[in-house]
Order: C-alpha cells, then structure tokens, then sequence
C-alpha cells in the first residue's frame, strides 16, 4: 500500500514512476488507448481481454493513476496493486492484502492529488479565495482558439471559452510548459538484433519518447475550475455547459473531505424548452412546454458499472441522448489521459428534450446520470441514485453468487424500480426477465443496435407509470451536503421567499397591477401626456400646456400614493439592509422565483401566439385580405397583450423603485414610506449597476425614458467610481435576432430577459477592462448597451416604424460604436431596418455625433465561401447606398452613399457569423464556428475601440438626457440639444473672455503710455509694429494659455471643433485692439497738432505772466503785507495781463444748439408754432419707446400729403394743436405714469393698421438714431470746432430715410411725427456736440488758457513778494504742474484698475454672456420699473450698458467704496514713488554731468513722460538757480503737499477725464452678439460677436406678446412661447403685409432673420417672463394697445411671486 501511495504521489508530481511488480496485462492496454471510437467492438470473453477491460474503463470512469482501479488477474499469483478487491482466474475473492480501510485511502491520498493538479494549474490560492463572476466579467485579452495553452492558463482559457459558448472548451490542446523525453540508449548492432528488436517491442520499461508527466485531463480541468469558483461563477459555468449540452455534475466528492454534495444552486437559472408528442386516434399532437430545470418532473434513467469493463458507458450514453455530440466526456474524447483526479465518484445528468418530431428518440423529457468509476466502489452515491432514478441502467460482466457485485444486483432485481442489465460478454438479445427488469448482451453488438434496443425498453418504461425526479427533491436527501443549505444562501431564499409568497395564488397578469402600480397604467399614461406636450395643437397652445403639466402633477401624485405597495416595501428592505453577498442571493433567488411563477403561463401563451403567428404569415403569403385576416390579426394582437402582462422579472420591480423615485423627486415631497427613503434608491441602484447587474435605460413597455431616475442612477455610479471614462457599444437589430445572446458570450454578460421573453426595451450593463489590456485604451469601462428588438411583433400598428426610428436613433446616438445585428444573408429581408439606421446615422452627422458601426450578419450557412461574402458585401453596400439616398431626402441632407453619412468600410465592418446551433435545437450545441466569429468580432470591436476616446459618465448621462429630449419632438434635428456641449461651450466663453481681458487690460496700459508721451511732445508718429511688439508678450502668453486649455481641458475632444474658430477670433481681437489704440492715438496727435498753435504761445503766454508776477512783486513788496490786499492788488492787475497777453488772439464763443435747432426746422417748411409745441411738451423724448404710433399716421397718403401742403402756405403763427398733442400726450402720460390711464372704451382691432407696422415704425426710429448718432460721431468736432452745417446735415438725412421709409408704406406719417423725431435726433445728438465743442474751446481758446493759469500765477506773484528764491517759484510751478496731471494720471489708472477688479470678482461680469444676460433681468426685477423693461426689451444693448453704469456706480459709492479708496490712495502712493525717484535721478544727474537748468527740466520730464503730462517750462527766468538739491528738496515739500490733497481726492473725479470703468466694461462685456429672435425679441447670449457658422440661441424664449405679436385682425395678444410654436402644428405670417403663411416647425424658411437662429421645440419656460406678463399685463396692453384676451389669456399657473421668478433665473446657467 504504501509503494503504491509513493508510485501515485511520483506521477503527480512528474517523478518517474516505481513499480515493484507489473502484470502482464499492462503490455496490452497501449493497444486499446490508441483504438477510436469506432474500431471499438463490445466483446464478452473475459479470458481475452481483461487488462484491455481495466484500462478503458480506467481512462473513461474516472479511476486515477493512484486511485482504486479493479484488476482481475491473468495468473494465480496476481500482484495486488490498489488494495481494492481483484479476482482470481476462477472468478473467486481474494483477500484484501493490506489491513487499511478502503475509506481512509479515498479520503487520504486524493488530498495530495487534488493540491499537485490545483497547483498545476496554478489555481492552488483559489481553492480557499474563490473565483467570482467579476473575475471574468471584464474585457481581457484576446481568447487563443487554435494554440496551445500551458497549464498555467488552462483554467482562464476554459472558462472564458466555455463563457463564449464554446463547447471545444473541453478539448483545449495543452503545450507542456517544460517537457522532459527521456529516450533508451541505441540498441548494440549484433547477431541477436532480431532478438532484441522482439523484447523492445514488449517490453514493459518505463523507457518512452513521451513526457515523463501527461498533460491533464480534461474533466480534470473542468472540476478543477468548479471546486475553485464562488456559488454565483458555479451556476453561470453550470448555465453555460447545459447550453452547450454537456452533462452536469448532480453528486459532487469533495476532494478534501471526500463528503458528498450536491449543487442545487448551480442549476437554477437552467431553463429547459421541449415538446411532448401525444398520440390521439390517429394524429400526433404536440405540446410545448418551458420551465426551470429544477422545476421539472421528469423520468431519470441511471447508468452504473461493477467493475472494470471494456464498454465505455459515458460513449455508449452519448449515442443514447445525442449520438453527435459527446454530452457525457468519455475515453476516446479528444485530449483524454490515464490519470484523472476529480471525477471519481461524481455523477453527471443530463437531459433529452425531444422537438416534437417523428424522428425524436423518447416523446418526453427524461434526465439521464451517470456515476463515474466503479459503482461497487462508491456506495453512496449510488444508493442515492438508484433511490432517485425511474430507471436503472448497469454495465457489468457475467457474475457468479460469490461476487461482491451479486449484492447490488441481488438488490436491484428485488427492487420494484426497473432494471436493464448490459452484461458485456454475453450475446444474448433483449430479455424480458420479469416485469420491469431486462437484460441485454452487448457481445458482438454495435452501439447503435444496443442504443436502439435501449430506446425501446426506456420508451416503454416511461410511458407507463414511473416516478419521476425532480432536482429540487435532492435536498431532502440525507448524508450529502447540499449548496443551497448555505446560511447566506438560505438568507438570500428566505428573504426572497418573503416576496413570492407575497405573489402565492395569484394569476401573474394581476400582479404588477396589484403590486406594481408606478408603472402601469399610470406611468403609460404619463407617458403619452408627457409626449403629447411636445406636439400641441389648437389656438390655446400654452393653456393647453398648462393642463397637460397639471395632469402629469396629478398623476405623479398618484405615483406617490401608491407607491408604498407591499412587495416595494419588503424588496428595497432587503437590499438596504442585506450584506453584499446575501443581496446577491438575494436578487438572483427573486429573479429565479419570480421566473418560475410566470413560466406555465408564458409557455401556454408562447404556444398560442407561435401557432396564431403560423397562421398569419401563411393567409398574408396567399394574400389572402379577407375577415379571417383581420380577424387572426386581433388576435394575434390580443395574446400579444396577455403575454406581456403575464411576463414578469426583476426588472419590472427596479422599473418601479425607478418610477417611486421620479413621482417623489418630481413632486419634492418627503415620502411617507415608513422602512425605506426613496432618496437612497439610486444609490442601491448604482451599487448593483456596478457589480455587473443590467439596469433598464429604456422602459420598453412604455417606449420612454425615465430621465430623472437614469440621471440620479449615473451620479451614483459617477460619486463610487469617479467619472470614468467608458466606451459605449450600442446593439440593434431585428427582434429574436440573437443579439443578447451574441453579447452574453461575447462578454460573459447576463442581459435582463424575462422568462420565455426577448429583450424589452434598452438595458445598460457596465463591463471593466482588465488591467492586463487597459494600457491599450484610454477608458476604464465597456458600456454595453442591448435592445429590444426592431420590428418587435407586440409592436404593430402604425406605431411600429416611429418606435423603430426612436429606438434606432437613439441607441446610435449613444454609442462610441454600434453594432447592426441582422439575421440571415438577404438584405431585402432588413429593407425596412437598413433604412431605420441610415436615417438615425444621418441625423447623428447632422448634430456633430459622430459614431462607428459593424454589421453583423448572423445564421449565415457559409461564412467560409469567400466569393458568396464578396457578393453579400456588395449587395450590403448596394443597398445601403440606396437608403442613404432615401433618408437624404427624408432628412434634407446632402448623401449620394452611406459613406457620405459615416466612415464605413464593407471589407472591414461586416462580420458574417455561423448559425448558433449545430444542428436542430432543442439538443443541438451551439456551433463552434460561432464562438470563433464571437472572438472575431470582439477583436475587431476592440481594435476600433482602441482608437477612440470613449466618452465619460457624465456626458453618456447628458447624452441620454438630449437624445431623448429630441426624440420626444417630431423634428430630431432642429430638437437635439447637445446640453455637455453647451455646458462645454459656455466654459469656453469664460476662458475668452478672460484672454481678451487680458488683451484689452494690457493694451490700455500701453495706450496710456503712449498718450502721455503724445500730450508731453515725445512722440509725434505711432507705429503698428511698435504697438504689435509692445503686446507681443502677452499675445504669445494668451496664445500659449489658449493651447494649454484646448490641449489639456478634459473636454478636449468636444473642444477641437471650435479651437480654430477661437484661435482665429483671438487673433482678431489683438488686431482689432491694436489698430483701435492707434487710431485713438492718431486722433489724440491730431489734436495735439491742431492745438499747436496754441502750444506754441503757451509758454511765451507763461512767460510773461511770469514776468509780470515778478514784476508786480517787486512793485508790491515793501508796500503791501495784507495777504488780502495783495489779492485785490493781483485782481486788479489779472484781467489786463490777459487782455494783453492775448490781444492778437480771437476768443471762441459758446454755441446755441437750441436755436440752430429751431432755424434748421424751419428751413424744412416746419412752422415755429409746431416745432414751439413740440418742443414745450417733450413728448419726443420718448418718441422710441412709445407703444402706439397711430396717432402719428394717417391711412389716406394723398390727404396727408394735401395737408401738409396747405400747412406748407400758412404764415407762420403760433397755433394750438390739442387734438394730436393730447392723444399723443396720453400716451407719454400713460407710459411714464402721469395723467390718466382711465380707457372710457374697450379697443377695438385695427385691422389696417397692424401691431407688426407699429414694430416696424419702431425699428425706423432705432435705424434712424443709430445713423445720426455714427455720422455726428464722425464730425471733428473736438479738434476744429462746432458748425451748424453738421446739424443741418442730419437733419437732411433724416428726412431722406423718411421719405425712403414712407415710399414702402401704406400709410402716411404726419408731420408732426417728422418733428418729434427731429427734435429726437437732435436732442441725442446735442449732448455729444456740447462736449465735444467744450473740449475744442479748452485745447484751443487763448483766453481760456491764461484765465485757467490765474491761481497759479497768485502763488507764484506771492512768493516774490515774500522774497522767495527762484528755486522756490520754479517748484512751485512745477508742483502746480503735477498737481493736474497726477489727478488725472491717479484717476485713469484707478479706471483701469476698478475695471480690472470687477472684470475678475463681480458676478454679472466674470462669466460669460449669459451670465451677464441673467444679472440684467435680476436687476429689472428687483426695480419693477416698465420702462426698463421696455427699453431691454427694445434695446437690450442700451439697458445692458445702463446697468453696467449703475452697477459701477454701486461698486464705487456704496458696496465697495472702501475697496475703490485704496486704489486710488494706492495709484496715488505709485505715482508720488515715480516723482520722487525722477527728482532724484534729475538731480544726481546733472550734479555729476555739472549740469543747468535746462538740463535738469529735460532729464526730469524724460523720467516722468509715461506716466504724467508734464507741460514745457521757460527756463529763461530760472537760469540763476545752481542748487539743484534745494530746487529738489522745495519740490518734495510741495509734493507732500499734493500728495496730502489727493488723499482726500473724490472717487468722483474719475467721471472728468479719459478712462472711465464703466466705459471700460462696456468695451469689453458688450462686444458679443445682439441679435433678437424674430419671434420673441430674446437676445442671442452667444459671448461671441460673429459666431458664424453657430446659430444664434437663447437658453430661454419669451411669450411673443411681449413684443407685441398678436393674432392678425385682432387685438388678442400672444402668450405662447417661441419653444412651443415651433413644436406645434401652427403657422405665422413671415411678413404682416404679406398672405403668405409659414408652419412654425419650418420656421427657418421664413426668410433671413429666421434661417439662422436655432429654438428647440422643448418645454423651456422661464418662470421669470411668466411672472413678468402677469405682473406687467396692463401695461404691456395699454403700451401696444392690444389685450391678454381669448387666445391670449394668461393661464391662471403662471401667476408667481417676483422671488420665484428671480430664482428662476439660476435655470438659465444650468
């Protein structure tokens, strides 16, 4: 005993082995191992062949190399290897030869067996730290198909094989990682060489050319892989061999404990179909039946063997059940070896499921096991079976009493369960011993005769009566372990029991009504009002709205009512508060019941609809258009119906936790759920979504998506993972077509399918890619995302095409990559989908998405045929081109070819696949050849993915959001919203703006700088290459930030469609900065040169009030000592020194605009008395902002112009004009809130004189001020003066854009409307030209100039009277000098550093347009001031500029003043810094050159030119002064002096001088886009000017009404939104004149102000310009004249507080 344990450890270990004595039989069992299985005949003669016996059975029955096998020896001396029982030739007993029990070996020495395979296979860690599914749901690399596998890697190739579907999983060839071939040494070459050549030939050494080790054993490998995985890897393993239809482990030794168990768990998700045959008179009638293996009562038929025989069973089963398939592994199985480990004592089950054909074997199911090795041996097991089994069925020699096997047999043939005995050497026929007990010889008898005689006996037993097994029934039986007693297990069944008990006695189609009321009726309804708001027809559109958004209220309300069902209850309770592994039971227990509940209905109803089916097809094939069509077709329709109500699975129950959380986050109410928050729900959700469970994306029942519960789902998954990246891969094609199944195998995925039912809907499942390939791809998940079928039969009706084109383009739109499954090779069969998915793919292109696709032919008979592909491809290609074509002109789209639509390749992208059975279901495995094109197409998926970026979690989810909110409007294209881009793009518009910030900030300092130079005479010419090099540091500097951003933002790859476009537009900006700087300088030298004259004599001009200052003083100086007679002496004296000094200059007068306003009108033939009228009441003002214009018209042109040419021969008198001027003055009274609104009559419709003309008129005036304003803003007026010609100009052309406006109309304007809007023009254009006069008169009147030199000149006058030297005066010349420019300096560099700080901090001004807009309508809400708003609404730009004003203005004044102070102390600090430093160096300076005065001015204003003007000084008068320290020391004295002063310098100072910040901010916020919508007169918040070729878009439109449209020939006002026009079935008139009409949904068609905007049919509202009409109503009524009446009533829900509507506004950003 103990050399044999040595002789089995050796050959475990690779050792050679041992042997003491070997009998002779051992020469002849390399004989039978390399026989087939077809040369093998059953033979009976025990003196042949006995050795042979032993070793077949030995390699077949699971007996090891060091296990117990059964010898009978050929001598009387027989050598007693195992210690088993072995016979003498006589058949006798012998003794037991060593004194071990039989039962501590099988315990012992399997143990070391068990660990050197483990280890060998390098699974030795796994056997305690078990294989799970994750391990395996992953994407790894690519699966070897043909090469060998080492050892190391057999079991990972097995598994991911067998999880293809591959059923050569079994037959894996094995490399041997290190082979060691030990050969003999060379024969000697002598005379006995025939001799020696006959004792090599039988020779029992152990000399070989074979490895000294075998490879192992399949089965080996196979229970290996068992032992070493979790109870949930154990049952998917299980799953996927029963498909594969091999035989299941039922009784299972443990290899440790040799303990028998039984894994019940592993076969519960095993559902089996077949059809039964029943013979009634003379037809057959067959019926389907579908249920949980474990379920199913069936007959079992046991194999057994006693002893060593030379029949193989597992071969002689297989012929049995499936004579092509090897269901049972057996000797002369591929890759089959001596030693074998784990299957010793296992017994295997398989099914046979007949298909209800004539040629079926049995007409029934019947299981079929099998125990493998020596039943006599393995008690236990076989005491079970025999127990179990309807049928028993032994292989065994010829016995005599004495035998040890004559007990088992003596008790079979005493049992009342039937019996066949195969004895294999005898040659009898098939004998009927007594009832129910058979005998069959097997000697000289081929497998198929034995198999038929089998057949028959088995047949005939089973249709009479028989007990049946049950798989469940095996947890009942004593002594064996069973998986499912498990606590966790039975935790997770006990929970899930509490469910289904719940369901007990209830008909499945009652259950979700009962149970799971969210998603029913109420949300189908939901549904279908919420699709329906995006499709309004009628005159009450927004009525309607209103009504249909109460209802969706009321019904989400329901939704929590009853939302606190029971079975919710106990289901969410469980998954919060079972442990992970318990949940996982848990689920898949639920899953597992709720299936078994639904299964007898689903079968009898599969049955009903599969025949109705039958019967269709066949009358529509005769086209028979009968009744009885119509009739079948209801039908049809009705089991449709029934089948869908009775399916139910654990997806309905996750549909409505996801429905529960909608209705309570729709709704914000708490809930009153009592065990579980429904807040936590997605949470759960995500956890499961993570650990590989599909989750619904889309409900198929009710074709929708639920948006909020998807997007809560994602975040959970975003706040646990992070927001990964994923490559989403989308899979369509027709209903049934295999596609789940291609992806469970392709991946290892189990897609949520209810029981006996397609794919119902879109479910999502997230698969991670294993770190052994991620380095290869730059995201960390596959997302995959599997479809309901198109076509889907449940789906008639006309609905069918419009569920197929949503689904289709939906899917495509999410995927990286779609695949388009297709069953079969014909393409005229997918007509109707190939036009489906050329369509969606061209509304990807359409929309910038831009996915990949495969096609996948499926079933194809010969993938091989390489010419048949070629022509499958060209007529693929064919085909495709011409539904290109089709869907261009569906879609408006440019496409000759598919390839114009997306980047397709046919030799590429079409992947033809094997049909997945091999042979007839329902026993055919799948084919091999589709698992190779399964790993095919996987690397081909792969390779693609590769080169994609994938695309993160949080814009799959914002992807999800737009799709389907596209889809829920008719127009997909104009509908897509792309809300990641948006949000991607608003980012972008920030980042601009901040580049251009810094753009402009630079530019400003340098613009500074080069006008202080230009104002101190250092420069004369400004030079564009000078400005471009002064920028150019900042330029690369942005330009290196703007690669930064495009390079390195994680939205990069969204980013690169606009990266030139910005590049470009930013470089335009620098350009149009640097050429508006020059300019503004030209203009500034231009100046200076007209001022030159001037400039000339001002320092001759203060040379000689110099001059005479002294003089006086020293005319004064001992006289007067009063200070106040010394003023009233210089007084006295000031007014002639100016008179003198600029007597041979001519002084500049004041201009009287008002006047030469008057003599300009009049010179129009425009009588004084008119234009006095006009302009006493001063209604023109606010001739722009008026509502109503009627007044200023008359219908009849021919009257008006006689009118006005009788008014043309008056004299001019001052006449009384009440009755225009009072209806005119109403109206400004009513506007601006004086006089009387009182409206004595209701209005009545102005049918001639429309509310578009009003706009029209409206629009001539804005046109009109915007030219004058840019041609008076032309006039030189600051440099050459004011002439009453630029006046008489405007004015001119004004009454020519009249006459232009008037010719086009249908009316007249009255003269009085000429006037108003003159005196309008003139009003706007007057301001500017006082200014600008005003600054002519200071840079270029003499008079002027001296007089401002008065105060100065008295310091000066009082120092030399005090006796002060000239150092004294000249500083404090000079300090008089920086006392003005410092003031200035300080103040436009505190412009510039206020804007600066607000541009950075202030919210309205840091972001982007938008953000600006949404700060603009805060603002006139907090204000409620109508006349705001109409101004915004009129002139957006204007209000926008008057807010940045008042917003400045708050930030100097009030909010931030303090802050505002300590710039300016700051740039006052900086700039006295600057001074004193210039003194110094001035100083220094000319001391060390020896230097003079001269010298020191000229090196003194050199230091300071940049930052202060510095006016020339005579230094004619100073030339006495030497000490220059003295001369710097005064000038310090009086710069404290100065600086002191300014220390108290009013902020408001700023408003003097050139830079000012709220000008500043209006260069740089209002240099966007302020285009309107032509509907609604909302403003494009497009941060960028001209955004071309982006539409113009606004995030929310307003009510039309707003801008005055109304309903033609009436005065009902519009309340609809421009969203909800273009989603309904209306039309509008482009033009008011014109009769033609234009459906709102082709908008873009109306002409040019429509073709470029972009509004999205969506249900977009701003709460804000609701309250806004409710709050303004009579208001806006009274300003157009027009009424919120009939269709125009304002629904009573938009009424809302100013707080809510400010709130609001948030959306706006979101």
């Amino acid at each position: 005993m103990e050399a044999e344990e040595d002789r089995g450890k050796a050959a475990a270990e690779g050792e050679p082995e041992v042997k003491a004595v070997i009998p002779p039989v051992a020469n002849e069992q390399d004989e039978l191992e390399n026989q087939t299985a077809s040369d093998i005949q059953l033979k009976s003669d025990p003196a042949n062949a006995p050795g042979d016996g032993e070793h077949s059975e030995k390699n077949d029955e699971s007996t090891t190399s060091g296990g117990e096998p059964d010898f009978k020896s050929m001598t009387s001396s027989a050598t007693n290897e195992t210690g088993t029982l072995h016979m003498d030739v006589d058949g006798n007993k012998a003794e037991e030869s060593v004194n071990i029990s039989e039962e501590n070996i099988r315990k012992e020495k399997p143990q070391t067996e068990t660990e050197s395979l483990l280890n060998r296979l390098h699974l030795l860690d796994k056997y305690v730290q078990k294989l799970t599914p994750s391990d395996f749901l992953k994407i790894g690399p690519t699966v070897k198909q043909h090469d060998d596998t080492s050892e190391k890697d057999l079991a990972h190739t097995f598994l991911q094989r067998l999880m293809m579907l591959d059923y050569r999983a079994r037959y894996i060839p094995v490399k041997q990682d290190s082979p060691e071939v030990s050969h003999s040494d060379p024969l000697p070459q002598n005379s006995e060489t025939e001799d020696i050549d006959f004792d090599s030939l039988f020779s029992t050494s152990l000399v070989s050319d074979q490895p000294k080790q075998s490879h192992v054993h399949p089965m080996d490998v196979q229970m290996a892989v068992f032992h070493c995985s979790d109870s949930f890897l154990k049952q998917n393993m299980i799953t996927k061999l029963s498909q594969c239809q091999y035989a299941l482990p039922l009784l299972v030794p443990n290899p440790v404990t040799m303990d028998i168990e039984c894994p019940l768990w592993t076969f519960r998700q095993i559902l089996k179909s077949w059809k039964i045959t029943q013979t009634q008179g003379d037809s057959n009638i067959v019926t389907m039946k579908s249920m949980p293996i474990c379920k199913a009562e069936t007959p079992m038929v046991s194999f057994f063997r006693l002893g060593s025989l030379s029949v193989s069973k597992s071969q002689l089963m297989n012929t049995l059940i499936n004579d092509r398939h090897s269901t049972f592994f057996h000797r002369n199985s591929p890759g089959s070896t001596k030693s074998r480990h784990l299957m010793d004592g296992v017994a295997e089950i398989a099914w046979y499921c007949p298909a209800g054909k004539p040629n079926d074997a049995f007409t029934d199911c019947i299981a079929f096991c099998n125990l493998h090795g020596d039943a006599l041996t393995i008690e236990k097991q076989r005491e079970i079976l025999m127990e179990k089994s309807s049928v028993n069925v032994v292989l065994l020699p010829t016995l005599e009493r004495g035998d040890k096997s004559w007990t088992v047999i003596s008790a079979l043939l005493q049992s009342p369960k039937p019996l066949i005995c195969l004895i294999i050497d005898n040659d009898c026929g098939t004998v009927k011993m007594k009832e129910g007990k058979y005998r069959i010889g097997l000697k000289d008898k081929g497998q198929p005769e034995v198999c038929e005689e089998l057949k028959g006996i088995i047949g005939k037993i089973v249709s009479g009566k028989h007990t049946s097994f049950q798989l469940e029934t095996m947890a009942e039986v004593s002594g064996i372990r069973v998986d499912e007693d498990d606590t966790v297990c039975q935790k997770g069944r006990s929970e899930a029991m509490n469910i289904v008990n719940l369901l007990k006695g209830m008909d499945v189609s009652n259950i979700k009504g009962e149970f799971l009321p969210c998603q029913g009726q109420l949300w189908n309804d939901w549904c279908k009002i919420n699709k329906e708001q995006y499709h309004l027809k009628g005159n009450h559109i927004e009525k309607e709205k209103c009504k249909k958004q109460q209802e969706l209220k009321r019904i989400r309300e329901k939704q929590c009512d009853t939302s606190c069902s029971k079975l919710i209850k106990l289901f969410t309770k469980s998954l919060l508060s079972l442990r992970s592994e318990e949940r996982e039971y848990f689920l898949k227990w639920t899953q597992i019941l709720l299936d078994a509940l639904s299964t007898d209905d689903l079968s009898s109803i599969l049955q009903a609809y599969d025949e109705k089916w039958s019967e269709l097809l066949t009358l529509k094939k005769n086209h028979d258009k009968s009744d009885h069509l119509i009739s079948n077709q209801t039908e049809l329709e009705e089991i449709s119906a029934k089948l869908q109500s009775a399916t139910f699975g654990l997806e309905h129950i996750f549909r409505e936790i996801g429905q529960i959380y909608e209705a309570h986050e729709s709704l914000a109410e708490k809930t009153r759920m009592e065990a579980t928050d429904w807040s936590k729900y997605p949470e759960l959700a995500a956890e499961l979504m993570i650990s590989g469970h599909p989750m619904e994306l889309m409900n198929g029942d009710a074709g929708h998506v639920p948006l909020t519960w998807i997007s809560s789902l994602l975040d959970g998954v975003i706040n646990k993972l992070g927001d990964q990246r994923v490559f989403v891969l989308s899979v369509l094609g027709v209903q049934s077509s295999g596609k789940s199944t291609m992806l469970n195998a392709m991946f290892g995925l189990q897609f949520a399918v209810s029981a006996g039912r397609c794919t119902k809907g879109a479910f999502m499942q997230l698969v991670k890619v294993s770190e052994e390939i991620k380095k290869d791809f730059q995201f960390d998940f596959v997302l995959v995302v599997d479809t309901e079928g198109l076509r889907a039969l449940e789906l008639a009706g006309n609905a069918t095409l419009h569920h197929d084109n949503e689904l289709a383009t939906f899917v495509i739109g999410l995927g990286n990559m779609t695949l388009i499954n297709i069953f079969g090779e014909n393409p005229a069969e997918m007509q109707d989908v190939l036009q489906i998915v050329v369509q969606a793919f061209m509304r990807m292109k359409k929309v910038k998405l831009s996915p990949s696709c495969v096609f996948v032919h499926q079933n194809v008979t010969d993938i091989a045929a390489a010419e048949k592909n070629m022509d499958g491809k060209r007529r693929l290609q064919e085909k495709l081109d011409q539904m290109a074509k089709l869907a261009a002109k569906e879609e408006v789209c440019d496409a000759e070819c598919f390839s114009d639509v997306i980047a397709f390749d046919v030799q590429k992208d079409v992947k033809y696949f094997a049909q997945l059975w091999e042979g007839s279901p329902p026993m055919a495995p799948p084919n091999p050849g589709y698992s190779e094109s399964i790993q095919d197409l996987k690397t081909i998926i792969l390779s693609k993915a590769s080169q994609s970026a994938g695309t993160t979690l949080s814009k799959f989810k914002s992807d999800i959001k737009d799709l389907w909110n596209a889809l829920l409007k008719e127009n997909f294209i104009f509908s897509f919203k792309n809300t990641l881009e948006i949000a991607v793009y608003r980012k972008l518009e920030v980042q601009y703006g901040n580049w251009t910030w810094a753009l402009r900030n630079n530019m400003l300092t340098i613009e500074n700088q080069l006008y202080h130079r230009i104002e101190n005479g250092k420069l004369e010419k400004v030079e564009l290459s000078y400005l471009y090099k002064e920028m150019s540091k900042t330029y690369e500097e942005i330009k290196k930030n703007i690669k930064v951003y495009f390079d390195d933002d994680r939205d990069k790859d969204m980013l690169v469609q606009w990266r030139g476009r910005f590049e470009s537009k930013i470089k335009d900006f620098h350009d149009e900065q640097v050429k508006e700087v020059k300019s503004k300088l030209d203009e500034v030298i231009q100046q200076k040169n007209a001022c030159k004259k001037l400039d000339n004599k001002k320092s001759e001009f203060e040379n000689k009030l110099l001059q005479k200052s002294k003089e006086l003083a020293h005319q004064l100086k001992e006289k007067v000592k009063d200070e106040k007679e010394l003023q009233k002496q210089f007084d006295h004296v000031w007014s002639g020194w100016v008179t003198e000094i600029t007597a041979d200059t001519k002084p500049i007068k004041d201009i009287n605009l008002e006047e030469d306003e008057f003599m300009i009108l009049q010179d129009l033939g425009i009588e004084w008395s008119l234009i006095r009228d006009c302009k006493d009441h001063g209604g023109y003002k606010y001739i722009s902002r008026i509502g109503d214009y009627f007044e200023y018209i008359t219908l009849n042109k021919h009257r008006e112009h006689k009118r006005q040419q009788q008014d043309n021969k008056r004299e001019n008198k001052n006449m009384q004009k009440p009755g225009l001027l009072k209806t005119a003055l109403l109206s400004f009274q009513s506007l601006f809130g004086y006089g009387s609104t009182v409206q004595k009559e209701p209005l009545k419709p102005r049918k001639d004189f429309p509310c578009e003309e009003q706009q029209l008129i409206r629009s001539f005036i804005d046109d009109v001020e915007k030219e004058a304003t840019n041609k008076i803003k032309s006039k030189p007026v600051s440099t050459r003066g004011y002439s009453s010609t630029y006046l008489q100009e405007l004015a001119k052309n004004v009454k020519e854009m009249l006459t232009e406006f008037e010719s086009t109309r249908k009316y007249a304007l009255k003269k009085e409307f000429t006037v108003d809007l003159l005196l309008y023009v003139f009003d706007m254009a007057g301001s500017w030209l006082s200014r600008s006069h005003n600054t002519f008169k200071k840079n270029n009147d003499a008079v002027a100039f001296v007089e401002s030199k008065k105060n100065q000149y008295y310091n000066i006058f009082k120092s030399f009277c005090k006796g002060q030297s000239t150092a004294v005066v000249l500083g404090e010349l000079i300090c008089g000098k920086l006392k003005v420019s410092t003031v200035e300096a300080v103040c436009n560099k505190t412009a510039i550093d206020i804007a600066g700080e607000m541009r950075c901090t202030f919210p309205a001004f840091n972001g982007n347009r938008l953000d600006l807009e949404k700060h603009v309508l805060k603002s006139l809400a907090e204000k409620e001031d109508f006349d705001s708003y109409l101004n915004y609404i009129r002139q957006p730009k204007n209000q926008t500029e008057c807010f940045i004003k008042d917003e400045v203005k708050k930030y100097i004044f009030t909010e931030q003043k303090d802050k505002a102070l300590m710039k300016l102390k700051k740039n006052v600090e900086d700039i006295n810094k600057l001074v004193s430093q210039a003194l110094f160096t001035a100083t220094e300076e000319v001391k060390t050159k020896r230097g003079d005065i001269d010298m020191w001015l000229k090196e003194f204003s050199s230091l300071i030119k940049d930052e202060l003007t510095f006016d020339s000084i005579c230094s004619q008068n100073f030339r006495d002064i030497n000490k220059f320290d003295f001369l710097k020391e005064e000038i310090e004295k009086g710069l404290e002096s100065i600086t002191e002063e300014l220390g108290s310098l009013s902020l408001d100072r700023m408003k003097e001088f050139r830079l000012k910040p709220d000008r500043i901010l209006i260069d740089q916020l209002c240099n966007c886009c302020w285009v309107k919508c032509p509907f609604c007169a909302a403003v494009c918040t497009n941060t960028v000017k001209d955004h071309s070729p982006d539409d113009h878009s606004v995030p929310f439109h307003r009510p039309s009404g707003i801008r005055g449209w109304h309903y033609r020939k009436t005065v009902e006002m519009s309340i609809n939104f421009c969203t909800t026009n273009v989603a309904g079935d209306r039309h509008f008139h482009p033009h008011h004149d014109s009769d033609e009409t234009i459906a709102y949904k082709l908008y873009r068609t109306a002409g040019p102000d429509y073709a470029d905007w972009r509004i999205t049919p969506d249900e977009s509202k701003l709460t804000y310009w609701k309250w806004f009409v409710c709050r303004f109503q009579k208001q806006l009524e009274d300003h157009y004249g027009l009424k919120f009446q009939g269709r125009g009533e304002i629904p009573s829900e938009w009424k809302c507080s100013p707080e809510e509507a400010i709130k609001s506004l948030d959306e706006m950003c979101e």
